[in-house]
């Protein structure tokens, strides 16, 4: 690309050549004759130089004109590359809002009535199975007590994570399930530290009572505990401190979307796995002391910025810009940045339940999502031929730059016979 700050010597002194004024000998002694061939060298010398001085300015001003067209079309493809990374960022936040949907772009679409999707009842049937374990103690004396019970040691606990949540199809449950493992399916979640305490009680010697915290609720329900169990507290996380999606009931969180080095959205980006969990009424209002929600909160500790992708190849190559870890739709796992999960898929029984939700204004969103698609290929399409151009302009500057240097090289004798100051240069194309 031509700069200011290239070498071309006897350029700038060209453009304002002076030759001296032709000699009149006619006072002097010697021959008219002579005196005649003088003039004509003056005048032809003349001549030459103001022919240099316009040849050089017209291709002066075809560099210029070149670069102001240059610059023209790279503002503008940028403008371009802006509104298609917009575009990609609302059709991202549409795709998780049409939640069920999420997967119809894909070839994992599955039947919407598949027998193996889980409901919640199923969910939790499933966490029960786990006999010895503190979530089955949980859920047992959640959903099958008849009575209150205030005094119960699980006063302050949610939920478990399986059922604090569900997702919109059987595949994404199974690999968010996968992704979290089966401890964190079953971790208590507690709104409070106080609610953690009373889950675990110690003996003078350290040892933990049996009678007492969830061993004792399990004892007299006839279930006994055995091995490690994992609690969150909600109050302790670090929660999620920035924006929310606006006019969203879920409160779906505004993660800025991940962007390739050229500043476009990954292919096959669907959203980020936070946002996909549906939260039902009863937990979307369910806030610690301090204002903060299950999404903030549990899930965005759980799954961070945590990627959704169509593919493995779409995963792949959106490495640059992954850093919490990602899945795809059929199957690929990174954990996290450099760390990847290969194998076959991972079964597990314990398992986000299913949702029938979807939003009231379906159609709406649905034509939404195909305007702003449309818009976007024409948008692409447009850029491709912005590019072509830009292309075009860049070969045609890059010729009259060589033109140029070679008609100041050509020239330079009569710049080197004529010095005189630089001329300032205007400014030339990145």
């Amino acid at each position: 690309m031509f700069s200011p700050n290239q070498q071309t010597p006897v350029h700038a002194r060209l453009l304002s050549v002076q030759v001296p004024s032709p000699i009149n000998y006619g006072s002097h002694n010697g021959s008219p004759h002579v005196a005649n061939a003088t003039d004509g060298m003056a005048n032809s010398a003349f001549s030459q130089a103001e022919s240099l001085v316009s040849s050089s300015k017209k291709l002066e001003d075809e560099l210029l004109l070149l670069g102001q067209n240059v610059k023209d079309v790279e503002e503008n493809i940028e403008f371009i590359k802006t509104h298609i990374s917009s575009l990609d960022d609302q059709i991202a936040d549409i795709q998780v809002t049409l939640g069920k949907n999420l997967s119809a772009n894909t070839h994992m679409e599955e039947d919407e009535n598949d027998s193996n999707s889980l409901s919640e009842q199923a969910t939790i049937e499933h966490i029960m199975q786990h006999e010895k374990s503190a979530a089955a103690i949980v859920c047992q004396h959640k959903y099958h007590v008849t009575h209150d019970d205030p005094t119960s040691c699980t006063e302050d606990v949610i939920g478990v994570v399986a059922t604090l949540g569900k997702v919109y199809n059987d595949n994404l449950s199974r690999l968010l399930s996968e992704y979290l493992g089966l401890d964190t399916m079953l971790a208590l979640v507690c709104m409070k530290n106080d609610g953690v305490k009373a889950l675990e009680i110690y003996e003078t010697e350290g040892f933990i009572s049996k009678s007492s915290g969830v061993y004792g609720l399990g004892a007299s329900m006839g279930r006994s505990m055995e091995g490690r169990f994992d609690v969150i507290c909600l109050e302790k996380l670090r929660a999620y401190v920035g924006e929310f999606m606006p006019d969203d009931p879920q409160r779906r969180l505004a993660l800025v979307k991940p962007k390739l080095p050229n500043g476009m959205c990954p292919p096959g980006f669907l959203g980020f796995a936070v946002n996909m969990i549906h939260i039902d009424i009863p937990h979307l209002l369910s806030f610690t002391s301090n204002g903060y929600g299950l999404r903030e909160t549990l899930f965005y500790t759980l799954f961070s910025k945590l990627q959704v992708y169509t593919s493995r190849a779409n995963m792949l190559q959106a490495l640059p810009c992954i850093s919490d870890g990602a899945i795809s739709l059929d199957g690929g796992m990174i954990r996290g940045n450099g760390i990847f999960v290969f194998g076959s898929r991972e079964e597990m029984d314990v398992r986000f339940a299913v949702s029938n939700y979807l939003p009231e204004n379906l159609v709406e969103i649905e034509t939404q999502m195909k305007e702003l698609k449309w818009e976007k290929e024409t948008m692409v399409e447009t850029l491709q031929v912005e590019e072509s151009i830009l292309a075009q302009i860049r070969y045609t500057f890059e010729v009259k730059k060589q033109e140029f240097v070679r008609f100041m090289a050509q020239s330079s004798p009569y710049a080197i016979q004529y010095p005189v100051p630089a001329t300032p240069r205007r400014s030339t194309p990145r």
